[in-house]
C-alpha cells in the first residue's frame, strides 16, 4: 500500500484530484486509500475520477467546452480531458455548459483566463466555441462528422475505415465485398476514406446511397436479397439516417442473423444488440491526440479538417461469431476490450 500512495502523491494526475475532491483534513487519508484504490484498478484511470468544474480550473492557454451532462456520459468526457492534460503537461479550462449558458459571459471568462485554443466536444460544444471571438483557435471532436469538415481541425468519433476492414479480414478472411448503406450528406468525406481502405485491404466496397430513412430501408431490403454470406459482409456507420436505431438496425440484425451475414459497426452498442463487432473510442488517447492538435493550433499551422478515429478500442460478439462459424478462441478474444456476453 505504501508504494501505491507514494505513486498518486507522485503523479501530477493524483496531485490534480486530491487538489479538487481533498475534504477537511481529518478525512484526508481516507480519501488517499479511495485514489490509490483508483490507480491500482485496471481500465480506471485516476483521472476519470475528477470532478471539473470552471470554478476549480486553474489559468491556462486551453479551455474545453462539453455538454454538462451525469454519468456515464460525463465520464467520456472526463475521460478526454484528463488524457488532453496528461499531454499538455498542465490543466486546462474545463467548462460544462448548461443548455441555457451565457455566451457573452463565456467569453468574458474565457479571456480573462487567457485562453488561446478552445477544444469543443460535443454539438453543444461546438454550438458555444461558434459564438466566441473568431481570434481563438478550436479544436473539434465529440460528434460524428461536419458538413465542412475541411474548415476544422480535430476528430471526428466516426473510426477509421481502414481499421474496421482490417478487423473485419482477420475475423473472417472470406470476405471480399462490404456493402454499406450511407447518407452522402452526411459521410461522403468518410466513404472516400473507405474506398481507399478497401483497396488496401483487398475488400470490394458497394456503397449504395439514401437521402432518407425510407430509401435506407429499401436499399437495406435489395442488398440482403443478393447478399453471399460467403463473401459479403454489411458495415453499420455512424449515419442517424441509414442505421435508424429503432427502425433500420433491428431490420438489419435479423436478417443477417437468419442470412448468415456479418455485420459490423461503428457504435459499441451495436455489439450488445447483436453486431459481430464495433470499435469505440479510447477516450484517453483521444484526449491525448486532441492535446496534439490544441498544441499544433497555438503554433499556428492551418486547419487540419477532421480526421476520423483512430484511437479505438474493440468489441465483439461471442454469440454472433459462434453463429457464423468464426473461432473465436482466447487468442482472439485478446485483441479485444470489451466481449458480448461477458465472460
Amino acid at each position: 500500500m505504501q508504494r501505491w500512495r507514494n505513486r498518486v502523491v507522485a503523479s501530477m494526475a493524483g496531485r490534480r484530484a486530491i487538489d479538487k475532491l481533498a475534504p477537511p483534513a481529518p478525512d484526508r487519508r481516507a480519501l488517499l486509500l479511495r485514489l490509490c484504490a483508483a490507480l491500482a484498478a485496471p481500465h480506471a484511470p485516476l483521472y476519470a475520477q475528477t470532478i471539473f468544474t470552471n470554478e476549480t480550473a486553474a489559468p491556462g492557454p486551453v479551455a474545453v467546452l462539453f455538454p454538462d451532462l451525469p454519468d456515464p456520459v460525463r465520464k467520456v468526457f472526463t475521460d478526454i480531458i484528463g488524457g488532453i492534460e496528461e499531454q499538455l503537461h498542465q490543466r486546462v479550462q474545463a467548462w460544462p455548459l448548461a443548455p441555457a449558458h451565457d455566451p457573452a459571459d463565456l467569453g468574458a471568462a474565457l479571456k480573462r483566463q487567457g485562453v488561446r485554443v478552445v477544444i469543443a466536444l460535443g454539438r453543444q460544444g461546438l454550438k458555444a466555441a461558434e459564438t466566441l471571438d473568431p481570434g481563438l483557435g478550436l479544436v473539434v471532436s465529440g460528434i460524428s462528422s461536419l458538413p465542412e469538415r475541411d474548415r476544422h481541425t480535430g476528430i471526428c468519433l466516426s473510426p477509421d475505415p481502414a481499421l474496421l476492414f482490417a478487423r473485419l479480414r482477420s475475423l473472417a478472411p472470406g470476405v471480399r465485398r462490404v456493402i454499406v448503406v450511407y447518407n452522402p450528406q452526411h459521410n461522403e468525406w468518410l466513404l472516400r476514406l473507405a474506398r481507399d481502405a478497401a483497396r488496401l485491404h483487398g475488400v470490394e466496397l458497394a456503397p449504395l446511397e439514401a437521402p432518407d430513412l425510407a430509401g435506407a430501408a429499401r436499399l437495406y431490403q435489395r442488398a440482403f436479397a443478393t447478399a453471399d454470406n460467403r463473401r459479403d459482409a454489411f458495415w453499420l456507420p455512424t449515419d442517424a439516417t441509414t442505421v435508424d436505431e429503432t427502425t433500420i438496425l433491428p431490420l438489419v440484425l435479423r436478417e443477417a442473423w437468419n442470412r448468415g451475414l456479418p455485420v459490423f459497426s461503428s457504435s459499441f452498442l451495436h455489439v450488445r444488440k447483436g453486431a459481430l463487432f464495433a470499435l469505440y473510442p479510447n477516450n484517453i488517447e483521444l484526449g491525448r491526440n486532441l492535446g496534439n492538435l490544441a498544441t499544433a493550433v497555438m503554433a499556428g499551422e492551418p486547419p487540419r479538417g477532421l480526421l476520423p478515429l483512430r484511437d479505438v478500442y474493440a468489441a465483439l460478439n461471442l454469440r454472433t461469431a459462434s453463429h457464423l462459424g468464426i473461432a473465436a478462441g482466447p487468442t482472439v478474444q485478446r485483441g479485444f476490450q470489451f466481449l458480448y456476453p461477458e465472460l
